[in-house]
């Protein structure tokens, strides 16, 4: 039997860097709204899917259960989760939150990764995916434009 001396050396665990921002008044925001539904021990699950009249739409909800591969790190005190499919399509995206008026607001997603985009802001079409060559997603083909907005 052959003994092989190995030096192992453990390095200290460094977290990932988040794939994409969020910014104070998102945090808050949500946060408040996990508060007023009760939701201790959640996390912001932010995503895409197919659909939207861009092609991919996003989508953010509050999760408790965390994925295999999904990566976690919190902003502002926001526990956030991202699946490694929508971090693609995410990575250097920024999530802010805009007071129109006193009574209404919204959630505004700024995403570097997307060469098109729905007029409300719900869908978009990435640049993985378009290109000058690639009209799958074109306004030929998108079905009639946004259930949201209205937009064609």
């Amino acid at each position: 039997m052959t003994l092989l001396d190995q030096n192992i050396q453990l390095r200290e665990f460094v977290p990932a860097a988040p794939t994409i921002n969020i910014t104070p008044a998102a945090a808050e925001r949500l946060a408040s709204m996990m508060q007023e539904r009760d939701l201790t021990d959640y996390a912001l699950r932010v995503f895409v899917s197919g659909g939207g009249c861009s092609g991919m739409q996003y989508g953010m909800t509050f999760d408790n259960e965390p994925r295999e591969g999904d990566t976690t790190w919190t902003a502002h005190g926001l526990n956030v989760m991202l699946d490694p499919i929508s971090a693609r399509y995410l990575s250097g995206a920024t999530i802010s939150f805009q007071q129109d008026n006193m009574l209404q607001g919204a959630f505004k997603i700024d995403n570097p990764n997307a060469q098109s985009s729905c007029g409300c802001g719900h869908s978009f079409r990435s640049k993985e995916e378009g290109g000058e060559d690639s009209d799958e997603y074109s306004n030929s083909n998108s079905g009639g434009g946004c259930g949201s907005c209205g937009s064609h």
